[in-house]
């Protein structure tokens, strides 16, 4: 056979295959790498980024690493760390008081981090309840959904969000839960739900903890933000203290990507509670099958990090304080709105550098760009209400852009974020937040038969340039140091 035919016969494997339809997270992160524009700005990005925009190694992370250096990585996953592992994740969402931890009454297993748990637990329903389906809010993660398609699981939709008050469709939602045969499994974000940012109140939790009870609904819960919400891991855990307290049988997928800025080393737990001993002796083994067939198990160096954060008291003391400091810097950011404290000086930008010192840990940066987003939009006298940025918690703004405004950010401003408007305060910088301010403005307040005002072949780079009042034609690029 000739080596035209034989390449001929080998490439008729694969001229089916078709491109895959663009995941749009990622379909962001390609579009914003492949614009030379020099003050473009990635607002699609799911992982924590300081004030440069840079990736934050945690002191917590340092410090345990440093304790675990002398450790063997050569080795696969041993039995003790991953128990270690899956036992302190599971004190961190159910209580370390609680009955489920002193009775051992739950099985559990690493995972690669938040999308691996959430495929676990899918190919775990689709084996022992094959006929069920997954109901998601109505928005939610996208991949969600491919998840649960990929091992063939329907899935359902309850209303979640109202993007007219751009807050909770409460009872939307009880409607949808009340209507779902019953014993349906239920996807629910406890804290920081993306994308929108709107969480239940703990009395609207407990509502629908008591209806999940009457309809036999099972609650899976995906943990990826614990702490981003309130900036305390055990506030928000809340939710699935409260439907733990209500006896239900309940599943976790855990995420130490966001809260503990170890998105590269993808560590996740899956967690399922079980009525004793035995039963979780049976769920682990079926857990651990399926986890061989997908990966084996994961890299072990994530893991002992993670499990030494968790274990060691004084390393958790860190971790917890640089999450919680949080509380502290939201009052008083709270404090400086009502007061208008940012008038007081010549230049507003200058009482942000006085203070800034005291914001060093991320769910503090993360609401700080919330409120300055905010007053910068309002500055602009925009004829929109934006009291939802700052309403809304955790990492994600669902800031009410339409696909339209979108596109217009995109060509016009080089802004990328996903098309449903998401924007991830993690990209919001105090260099660029009046530019994205300003650019929000224009593409939100101009007639539909107005042309865009902003022209950006006008723009040069000016790092000298102060931040100034937003506006004219002439300072529209000075909220991200740019002039014309």
């Amino acid at each position: 056979m000739s080596t035209a035919s034989t390449c001929a016969t080998r490439c008729s494997w694969w001229d089916h295959v078709t491109p895959a339809l663009k995941d749009p997270i990622s379909a962001v992160t390609q579009a914003f790498l492949a614009d030379p524009c020099p003050y473009k700005i990635n607002l699609g990005v799911g992982a924590y980024r300081d004030d440069e925009g840079k990736p934050v190694v945690l002191q917590c992370v340092r410090e345990a690493e440093a304790k675990i250096e002398a450790s063997n990585f050569l080795e696969s996953t041993s039995t003790a760390l991953s128990s270690k592992l899956v036992e302190e994740s599971a004190k961190l969402v159910y209580g370390e008081d609680s009955d489920v931890i002193k009775e051992k009454r739950f099985a559990g297993i690493p995972a690669l981090s938040g999308t691996g748990a959430c495929r676990l637990f899918a190919e775990f329903q689709k084996r022992f309840y094959p006929e069920s389906r997954i109901y998601l809010p109505d928005p939610t993660w996208s991949n969600h959904r491919n998840i649960w398609r990929e091992v063939h699981v329907p899935d359902r939709t309850f209303r979640y969000y109202h993007p007219d008050s751009k807050s909770l469709n409460f009872m939307a939602l009880m409607d949808d839960v009340k209507n779902a045969p019953d014993g349906s499994f239920f996807l629910l974000h406890p804290c920081a739900h993306n994308p929108t940012g709107v969480d239940p109140t703990d009395e609207q939790w407990r509502e629908i903890s008591s209806l999940f009870k009457v309809k036999n609904h099972f609650p899976f819960f995906d943990v990826a933000y614990q702490g981003f919400a309130s900036g305390d891991v055990e506030g928000d855990a809340k939710a699935i203290r409260i439907f733990l307290e209500d006896g239900h049988s309940i599943g976790c997928a855990q995420s130490f990507s966001k809260n503990m800025g170890l998105y590269g080393h993808r560590v996740g737990v899956l967690s399922v509670l079980c009525n004793d001993k035995i039963q979780a002796m049976a769920i682990n083994s079926q857990l651990q099958q399926i986890s061989r067939t997908m990966y084996g198990s994961p890299p072990i160096h994530g893991i002992s990090i993670v499990s030494k954060i968790l274990s060691d008291p004084d390393i958790k003391a860190i971790w917890l304080k640089e999450v919680k400091v949080y509380l502290v810097s939201s009052f008083f950011f709270r404090f400086c709105t009502l007061f208008d404290f940012h008038y007081y000086k010549d230049d507003w930008t200058d009482s942000l550098s006085i203070i800034s010192k005291c914001y060093k840990v991320m769910a503090t940066r993360i609401h700080r760009m919330r409120v300055i987003l905010r007053e910068a939009l309002e500055r602009l006298e925009s004829p929109l209400n934006w009291q939802h940025i700052t309403n809304q918690v955790g990492m994600f703004c669902f800031s009410g852009l339409n696909r339209a405004e979108v596109y217009l950010l995109e060509k016009e401003f080089h802004i990328y974020m996903t098309p449903d408007g998401r924007i991830s305060m993690a990209g919001v910088t105090t260099k660029n937040v009046d530019y994205l301010a300003n650019a929000i403005h224009e593409v939100t307040a101009c007639d539909q038969d107005a042309k865009i005002l902003h022209n950006t072949d006008a723009y040069k780079i000016n790092t000298d340039i102060r931040f100034t009042s937003l506006g004219t034609s002439k300072t529209r690029a000075r909220g991200m140091n740019l002039a014309l």
